[in-house]
């Protein structure tokens, strides 16, 4: 029982770590663009609901003003900045973007404060389920299903319609599209505005779970590394089974070995790394 719980654990974390991944390999697929403030994303969209649960706003209201709001800071930030750096070498993306986290870092200390704060969750969602002598709290079973639903939609968004087309043929050949009259640096600020809401999102989700700080953006950033390298750049099916084999493998030895939980993420990497540097799904 207790493995099958860590193991349901893990899942739950994998789905939240699928949203972060996900985006990042869709923005670096489409504009090869190196995002070390995307940890950042999701530390606001955690604080987003944080704020607005705070207030008195419903969760279930907070949840997409969350990822709206950050889609919406995100595309500012790469049309008024980024942008300009996209084609300068990967050393200028990294600096860059860990300027933009230190900003966003130093303004939620400023405004929230250096303490980090707790989210409940919808009183709907607030008991467990009890099947014998097993039980799961509710909610974190909700982030299973939730995410999972969303994982197809953004399948369909990415295979089925006009904009997925274009961020798969831009993945290939920006160049050739631009000669083709598309609008690339709309197309380029959708993308990383949509890349940014889902970490957004996936920020909103994991604030009843582990709660606001400000520090929060660090970790995030290199776990959603690790699952893009493990599973390979600009995969999403690759961002996909590797979030869910880094969050079982997270919550499995969370019971076997806590102080190594988050060491072992990186040891997978680096192993995956020697045998296959691609990744699990990437392109050669």
């Amino acid at each position: 029982m207790v493995y099958l719980f860590q193991i349901l654990n893990g899942l739950g974390l994998g789905v939240i770590y699928f949203l972060l991944a996900v985006g990042l390999s869709v923005i670096f697929g489409l504009l090869r663009f190196v995002n070390f403030a995307h940890g950042a994303f999701y530390m606001v969209g955690a604080y987003l609901t944080y704020e607005a649960t705070r207030d008195g706003a419903s969760f279930w209201l907070a949840l997409p003003l969350a990822a709206l709001g950050v889609a919406a800071l995100a595309g500012l930030v790469e049309a008024l900045l980024l942008r300009r750096v996209y084609k300068l070498d990967h050393a200028y993306h990294i600096l860059v973007t860990v300027g933009v986290a230190l900003v966003i870092q130093e303004l939620t200390i400023i405004i929230w404060g250096p303490i980090g704060a707790s989210v409940a969750p919808p009183s709907s969602l607030s008991g467990v389920l009890i099947l014998g002598q097993f039980i799961y709290p509710q909610y974190r079973l909700f982030v299973i299903g939730f995410t999972a639903i969303l994982a197809l939609l953004l399948w369909w968004l990415l295979e089925g319609t006009r904009l997925g087309a274009l961020v798969r043929a831009g993945s290939e050949s920006a160049e050739t599209m631009a000669l083709l009259g598309f609008d690339t640096p709309r197309i380029n600020t959708a993308v990383f505005a949509l890349g940014a809401g889902l970490a957004g999102l996936a920020g909103a989700l994991a604030a009843p779970i582990r709660g606001v700080e400000p520090f929060m953006a660090v970790e995030a950033v290199g776990v959603a590394f690790a699952v893009v390298v493990i599973g390979g750049m600009g995969s999403y099916l690759g961002a996909l089974a590797a979030s869910l084999l880094v969050g079982v493998i997270q919550g499995v030895m969370a019971t076997l070995w806590p102080q190594g939980a988050s060491l072992m993420i990186y040891l997978t990497m680096a192993a995956l790394i020697a045998v296959r540097p691609r990744g699990l799904f990437g392109r050669a």
